[in-house]
């Protein structure tokens, strides 16, 4: 397989260093400028938050657990009988196995639905070196836990960063994924090709950057009490449309980073760009595609990545593949609009 050469393995982690940079000092200037203004106190702040929120121990979501694989413990919710089909559900950042809240009730009377804590988040081991976060590694997490689980293969969904993993996973161990199932989340090959020839998706992937650069964006995003979370989630820009996060999400999302760290997820990013052969050249040379029915669901609102890598990701896919978007839907596909992603996804594993 053909390995990503020196001198683009040094440009491309070094020159994202350097744009990085740049978007840190800006980021530190706003800080700066805010601290005059309003005074430190309203700026570095959190408050204490000494239980999950109520809506984390809802009965209904299922029952916690835990895998013990060979290089991390993962933790992961399940509902649904173990003799039923696994439905596996890999969230992307910033997030938990918690977004898949609305998919754990809907589907587990047909499936053994579990909803991960990727390797870095929640309740699962957080390994502290970057070279614990590349590509293969979390793919190889995924199979061990669909083993741990007992199972041989599974019904795959994958949002964000657990789309991107979930692209790899079914291009690379195909016997274990019966459907795949992702959410604005483009294949490595689309997204490289995309922004390669798109200048508004690569100024839409400024945080790509930003998080190339160590402690800074972990100090930025915990700033005024993780208000990063709120907007993400609840913003104009980048949040939900349907009003369907609640401020207990929102604080069931400050309560997990808040006792976990930020460093671990920003990881999945910085161990890209460092170890990058797996998923901009491995995955590009491998000579079979995804061959098992697929599904792309994208949310057209999507404030950081546009709607034409959608069906740039089919041209990975060998097997039927389906597209359904959705015009008025955020980022947070599952989470937005459950009740019209439940409906395709239930339509689509009827017909396939």
């Amino acid at each position: 397989m053909a390995e990503v050469s020196f001198f683009l393995r040094f440009a491309l982690r070094y020159g994202s260093l350097m744009i990085g940079c740049i978007y840190a000092i800006m980021a530190v200037f706003r800080v700066l400028v805010g601290v005059v203004k309003k005074g430190p106190q309203t700026i570095f702040f959190s408050k204490r938050r000494p239980r999950p929120p109520r809506c984390m121990q809802d009965p209904a979501l299922g029952v916690n657990g835990y895998a013990y694989l060979e290089n991390a413990r993962l933790h992961y919710v399940s509902n649904g009988s173990e003799d039923k089909p696994l439905m596996l559900l890999v969230h992307g950042f910033p997030e938990f196995w918690y977004s898949w809240r609305y998919q754990l009730k809907e589907f587990s009377s047909h499936y053994r639905v579990v909803a991960v804590d990727q390797r870095g988040y929640g309740d699962s081991d957080k390994p502290s070196s970057v070279y614990d976060y590349r590509l293969p590694m979390l793919v190889n997490d995924l199979k061990e836990l669909i083993i741990a689980l007992d199972y041989k293969k599974c019904v795959l969904v994958g949002h964000d960063w657990g789309g991107i993993v979930a692209w790899a996973f079914a291009q690379t161990v195909p016997d274990m994924v019966e459907h795949l199932i992702v959410m604005n989340a483009p294949s490595p090959h689309a997204f490289l090709n995309h922004a390669s020839n798109s200048l508004s998706q690569l100024k839409k992937s400024w945080y790509f950057f930003f998080f190339q650069v160590p402690y800074i964006p972990e100090l930025i995003i915990s700033l005024l009490d993780f208000d990063f979370l709120s907007n993400a989630f609840t913003g104009k820009t980048m949040g939900v449309r349907s009003g369907s996060v609640t401020e207990d999400d929102v604080e069931a999302y400050k309560f997990t980073f808040q006792r976990n760290g930020l460093t671990a997820p920003i990881n999945f990013y910085r161990g890209l760009v460092r170890y990058p052969d797996f998923a901009f050249s491995r995955l590009q040379s491998l000579q079979s595609k995804v061959m098992c029915p697929t599904l792309i669901i994208w949310g057209c609102k999507d404030g950081a990545l546009e709607k034409e890598l959608a069906a740039l990701s089919t041209e990975m896919v060998a097997g039927e593949v389906t597209v359904k978007y959705i015009e008025d839907c955020s980022h947070w596909t599952q989470m937005d609009r459950p009740e019209q992603v439940n409906t395709f996804i239930h339509e689509f594993l009827k017909q396939n």
